[in-house]
């Protein structure tokens, strides 16, 4: 029997933590590719174009397994599914420091997202089932500042490695730590009803303000059920402005290392320095977006507004990339590169949009479907900016495309998404 006076615990602070860390480690394995793309397809012969799909395979097969990655979610729970996805997903990071060919590559990547897909539908699982409505814009962006914040002063870093170790060095230091990371999740993560540490006091202040504590039933799958998610205006709207903001971080993840390389004639080391900047923007971005959010419902704002705001401006922000292709000073092309980068910080808020209106015994597969269709913005960003820079030797065309994506995404979230409440279990 959980106690159920005093002050509320804060173990979902603690569990706050673990996502974090978990999530940093996501997107650090993503930004290792970006990292040793240049050296690596001189040493195993790859031109733009075979870049753009070892770049692309990963969000091939992580696409494609967010809605059975959703299912196993929901049948297995979170502390299962994280910690296994963790282990497997490492292990392919490690792997791609072992491969001497561009389709060994792809093979490996492949391995990488389909572990990888069902970590973001598990942060909303956890956001719904620990955080209180009024907590959970902020906890999403503190959980996702960790994957820029990270990425950011760990660039110089990475680069650093890749200059002076090699480039499987990289991959071989960062897996085995994720692979380390997934014995921790596995040991310490519980559900808020199965935690002993958590008091009643701090169940109640969860379930007053919409959070799920206790744990639903496993739910056999049921094509019904996508059906049932694919007629939701909101979801659609909100995955296809999410597939907007996803082409900007994809850009940051893979080519934009090549690009202040390529493009900008920047050495590695100074590359890597400058491409810390725009990441630490974009945890700005994160924060900011965060913030803004819970103030505004805090201040009687409308909850499908305060959730819809500041990603419509993120994005409108993110539209600035377009500036960089007439710029000549290095220096100013990172100020907008940050600027959009800060921009797409605060758009990242939609995953907590989708954990107001996802139906508590389908949060898994509505975080699922919603992923992937964030998620073909990975496959399709890096096979057209490899296709045109292959073709034209440069990324005028690509800047245009990621502007335009934008434009979309601003335009879907505030045109298409209506309604942001909680969404009815299906009978």
């Amino acid at each position: 029997m959980k106690s159920q006076v005093g002050k509320p615990t804060r173990k979902r602070y603690a569990m706050l933590a673990l996502v974090a860390l978990a999530t940093a480690l996501n997107y650090l394995d993503r930004t290792l590719m970006g990292v040793a793309a240049p050296a690596m397809s001189r040493e195993l012969g790859l031109g733009p174009e075979m870049m753009g799909l070892v770049f692309a395979a990963f969000s091939w097969s992580y696409a494609l397994a967010q809605v059975p990655g959703g299912i196993f979610l929901d049948r297995y729970g979170t502390r299962l599914t994280y910690a296994l996805s963790l282990s497997i997903w490492s292990a392919c990071t490690v792997m791609q420091g072992m491969v001497r060919g561009g389709w060994a590559l792809i093979a490996v990547r492949l391995g990488l997202g389909a572990a990888e897909a069902p970590c973001f539908p598990a942060n909303s699982r956890v956001l719904i089932a620990w955080f209180p409505r009024g907590e959970r814009a902020r906890a999403n962006s503190i959980y996702s500042v960790g994957m820029y914040f990270g990425i950011a002063f760990c660039s110089p870093v990475l680069f650093w490695m890749a200059a002076h170790w090699g480039w499987r060095a990289l991959f071989w230091i960062v897996g085995g730590i994720g692979i380390g990371y997934g014995l921790v999740w596995h040991r310490l993560y519980r559900d808020p009803a199965e935690h002993v540490g958590v008091n009643e006091a701090e169940l109640a202040l969860i379930r007053a303000d919409g959070g799920a504590t206790q744990s639903e039933p496993p739910r056999p799958f049921r094509w019904s059920d996508v059906a049932y998610l694919l007629r939701q205006r909101s979801i659609i709207g909100a995955s296809i402005g999410q597939f907007a903001t996803n082409s900007t971080l994809v850009f940051f993840l893979t080519w934009f290392p090549t690009y202040l390389a390529s493009e900008r004639h920047m050495d590695w080391l100074k590359a890597g320095i400058y491409a810390m900047v725009p990441f630490m923007a974009a945890s700005l971005g994160v924060l900011a977006g965060g913030q803004a959010s819970d103030r505004l419902l805090r201040g009687g704002v409308s909850l499908a507004a305060a959730r819809k705001a500041p990603v419509i401006t993120g994005l409108m922000l993110s539209t600035l990339i377009i500036l960089a292709i007439w710029l000549e000073s290095d220096a100013a092309v990172i100020a907008v590169m940050s600027i959009a980068f800060f921009g797409q910080g605060m758009s990242n808020l939609g995953w907590t949009l989708v954990s107001e209106i996802a139906p508590t015994r389908l949060a898994g597969l509505t975080g699922g479907l919603f992923n992937l269709c964030t998620n073909l913005a990975g496959i399709a960003t890096p096979i057209i900016i490899g296709m045109t820079v292959g073709r034209t030797g440069s990324f005028f065309i690509g800047l245009i495309f990621i502007g335009a994506m934008a434009c979309l995404g601003a335009a879907s979230y505030a045109f298409v998404v209506n309604r942001v409440e909680r969404l009815p279990n299906p009978e």
